[in-house]
């Protein structure tokens, strides 16, 4: 495993989760990942692509939610965990995202090329 996996999986570990509104995917718009965590998700085609951006939303946003709950970018699970992502629906963790994770996220998408998902 790369230093890079080992390090997304740590994180992972370390964010809040919390309970989001039914059917809401509010936090489901075009998002980037770094190429370990695209890796991770199931390749779309380019028009699945095209679709989703031009809808504003992530190609794996399906009619039941997230297709890719389990292996979801960081970006997408940090949503609602922060004062900086918040929640437009109030919901957020009973506690919120150490100050330490949350800056290792920072470091983490500012040391990687970030891509479209």
């Amino acid at each position: 495993m790369t230093r890079n996996n080992q390090l997304i999986r740590y994180l992972r570990r370390n964010i809040p989760a919390f309970e989001c509104v039914p059917g809401c995917h509010d936090c489901c718009g075009p998002v980037t990942a770094s190429s370990e965590e695209m890796a991770w998700l199931p390749v779309k085609t380019g028009a699945e692509h095209a679709t989703a951006l031009a809808g504003l939303n992530c190609p794996h946003l399906g009619q039941t939610g997230c297709q890719v709950y389990a292996e979801r970018p960081l970006i997408c699970r940090v949503f609602g965990t922060t004062p900086r992502l918040a929640c437009p629906r109030g919901k957020r963790p009973a506690a919120m995202i150490s100050p330490q994770i949350e800056q290792q996220i920072e470091r983490y998408f500012a040391a990687t090329r970030q891509v479209l998902v």
